[in-house]
């Protein structure tokens, strides 16, 4: 009796009689003598009375076909054996003209999918090669059948699905300081612990660079400024020193001076033992700054994955009030604000600023000069971003004010929008922990189908019951994926699995990542509210009061299913506002295709995303503000407010320090802020002028404007798929 059948992965998965019963029918249904159940039954039921436990995917359509060939229908099995010859040959097709297009270098959707990877460049083809190719096999051979048909009918997209074989996750936030304490190994090299700030800039770089290739998301640091302050006191101790042989003098009374600020100053009428400490304290800053140089022009020129994409970074500072911490912030802040190589903005790492009540934040706060830097810099180079620890829900009682390790209990987020904080499986914290992977909903499509209901509170109800049936396949399909990521052994991940990834400092080689996934998290995401709304109500949620009303209920009623799916499967599962790259355009082209072009839904070549408003519609920053705030507190995986302004922000920080006080007014967790920006692609040279056709500095013709594609910089627009082309195309300033 057969029990089990054998995936092509090696998976085994229960028998089901049906299956067959259903593959015979639909061959029989395109012949003359049209369905026959009983037959179908009868062949069905000889394969499950196989002497066999376990039969493959393959022997069973190769014993279908010999029934069906032995039996008085074998019109049935020619048919049923062209249907899989004929889905071969058209998988090989699509796979060539897929082929075909990245050979010629076209720039299209396929190859545009990821604007930060440049997928004309060999290992950038190969890259894309081998993810057609891979997503494919898994469609085929690893997703359940009712994950496969959400897919393909434009319910759900899971992300990343190129790399659901490997079992990688999506993304970390380092604990930098063991790495800094114990060092690292990294192919077949090995550093030592730093001992000093360049060394500890460079290894954060390295960390970041190699877990990249074991990982698919991004690489974050919680706490930059604290991890890197120890080797700013440990730098300017070498000074000292140095200044000892140079003097001949015992100077160890200097190691440990009190230290306000390390502050360049002229060194012009100080005298003494205050000379000679400052002049250690000029040369530390010129170090630090030096270091932080180097870190920003590693982060984007230090290729991962093949060569081919450089680190998707970030890094989170603010919160440090000691001496050393804000020599870190500020020589960060200065590096990006003057710019690498000749003057162009970073586009990574991406920097956020932790805003923090009693800290960072108020006139009165320590670091409150640092922040009007930040603000400054922001308004010139797009960073840092802004996440605000004061949200009601970033809040951790364990925080303290006196504790000099209080940035574990603060929230850390991560590239577009990434949060990790929450944790039902340890402690509540960001450090050590990541996304495992996310699958997105495309509600529009689900709100379309229930448009045909004339009843809005009939209509309405529809949709919440066939979105609730929609949650319930994305919850199994990630549960799927986890059960498939934790077969993985310690060994696939020699530095995450080596003590980065929280838990996992006791595995050994051979033991598998079980143990310890758990403290990571499934992420349910969303896309097209605004659409959603307008197909349901008439109004999206930024023009019409009852249409947010019925959008907070619908992101709660996700929430709230979400929650109990962490109950049902015992998972970190959370809600994502969904950052859309590709699939902005993904979701609208198939249901463009099937429902035609519905006004205000589908006219466009794009969807909103996530619980944003509209890109087009005219409004202010505090009414865009108002409307996105409580969005925030029910998007634990991750969230984003934008502002676009006008002009030339470089003179204004006085603008970005209003957009965070609408963070601080409206509990919203984590917020940014474009601006215009140009950027000469021949010399890198950068202003704000609008409309510049021609560089002032090289008279090229080759400007393009430096923009967020979704939560990061891209240093070309050329990189941008058709549906994030059009949604630039469509964005306005809020004012």
């Amino acid at each position: 009796m057969v029990k089990y059948v054998v995936k092509r992965d090696g998976r085994l998965v229960d028998f089901n009689n049906q299956k067959i019963v259903a593959a015979i029918l639909k061959a029989m249904n395109v012949t003359e003598g049209g369905e026959d159940i009983v037959l179908a039954a009868q062949i069905a039921d000889v394969i499950s009375r196989r002497d066999a436990e376990k039969m493959s995917v393959e022997e069973i359509q190769d014993c279908v076909e010999n029934e069906l060939m032995n039996s008085t229908r074998k019109e049935v099995a020619k048919k049923y054996i062209a249907y899989r010859n004929q889905r071969n040959i058209a998988r090989r097709a699509k796979t060539n003209e897929i082929f075909e297009e990245i050979i010629d270098a076209q720039a299209n959707d396929i190859t545009r999918e990821n604007a930060n990877m440049n997928a004309d460049t060999p290992a950038g083809m190969m890259m894309k090669f081998a993810s057609e190719a891979t997503k494919t096999y898994v469609d085929e051979c690893l997703l359940s059948e009712e994950a496969r048909s959400a897919v393909y009918n434009g319910y759900i997209h899971i992300h990343d699905k190129d790399y659901y074989p490997t079992k990688s996750f999506t993304c970390i936030q380092h604990p930098l300081d063991q790495i800094l304490s114990h060092g690292l190994q990294a192919g077949h090299g090995e550093s030592r612990p730093a001992k000093r700030i360049e060394t500890a800039s460079v290894l954060a770089c390295i960390s970041m660079e190699t877990v990249q290739n074991e990982m698919h998301g991004g690489q974050a640091i919680p706490a930059f400024d604290f991890y890197l302050a120890p080797f700013v006191r440990a730098s300017y101790k070498e000074e000292v020193e140095k200044l000892a042989l140079y003097t001949g003098q015992n100077l160890d009374h200097l190691k440990d001076a009190q230290i306000d600020d390390y502050i360049k100053r002229d060194l012009v009428g100080i005298q003494g033992d205050e000379r000679l400490k400052q002049h250690a304290i000029n040369m530390t800053v010129s170090r630090v700054h030096q270091a932080m140089e180097a870190f920003v022009h590693n982060m984007n020129t230090i290729h991962s994955r093949g060569g081919n994409q450089v680190v998707f970074s970030s890094i989170n500072y603010g919160t440090d009030t000691s001496a050393e911490g804000r020599c870190i912030i500020r020589e960060i802040l200065n590096t990006t604000y003057e710019g690498v190589g000749n003057g162009s903005t970073a586009i990574f790492p991406i920097q956020i600023w932790k805003k923090k009540r009693g800290v960072s934040y108020l006139p009165e706060d320590r670091n409150y000069d640092l922040y009007r830097f930040a603000c400054k810099v922001s308004a010139r180079r797009f960073f840092p971003n802004f996440v605000n620890l004061d949200a009601t829900y970033n809040y951790s009682p364990e925080w303290k004010a006196d504790d000099p390790r209080r940035y574990v209990h603060e929230v850390a987020t991560m590239g577009c929008r990434t949060r990790v904080f929450e944790n039902r499986f340890g402690p509540k914290t960001s450090i050590g922990r990541g996304n495992l992977s996310f699958t997105t909903v495309n509600i529009v499509r689900i709100a379309i189908e229930c448009m045909g209901e004339s009843d809005q509170d009939k209509r309405i109800d529809k949709f919440f019951e066939k979105l609730g049936e929609i949650l319930d396949i994305a919850a199994r399909q990630l549960n799927d994926r986890f059960e498939f990521q934790k077969t993985a052994l310690a060994k696939q991940f020699p530095l995450l699995m080596s003590g980065l990834w929280q838990g996992s400092e006791n595995l050994k080689p051979e033991d598998t990542v079980e143990s310890v996934i758990n403290q990571g998290t499934l992420g349910i995401g969303f896309i097209g509210l605004a659409e959603c709304l307008i197909a349901l109500v008439g109004h999206h949620h930024g023009e019409d009061p009852e249409a947010q009303k019925l959008g907070l209920r619908i992101v709660g009623f996700m929430k709230n299913k979400i929650n109990g799916y962490c109950e049902t499967y015992h998972h970190n599962f959370s809600v994502l506002a969904t950052p859309a790259e590709g699939l902005s355009g993904r979701f609208t082209k198939m249901d463009k295709k099937k429902f035609g072009v519905i006004p205000g839904i589908t006219d466009k070549d794009y969807y909103t995303n996530s619980s944003h408003v509209p890109v087009y519609y005219h409004c202010t920053p505090q009414h865009k503000a108002e409307v996105e705030g409580p969005y925030h507190a029910l998007e634990g995986g991750g969230h984003i407010f934008y502002v676009e302004i006008d002009g030339d922000a470089t003179h204004n920080p006085e603008a970005i320090m209003n957009i965070v006080d609408l963070m601080d007014k409206y509990n919203i967790g984590y917020c940014s802020v474009n601006h215009n920006r140009n950027r000469c692609m021949d010399c890198g040279y950068e202003d704000a002028t609008d409309g510049l056709t021609e560089c002032p500095h090289c008279h090229s013709h080759n400007i393009d404007t430096l923009q967020r594609i979704t939560g990061y910089l891209v240093g070309t627009t050329s990189r941008w798929n058709s549906g994030k082309l059009a949604e630039l195309k469509d964005r306005i300033v809020h004012k």
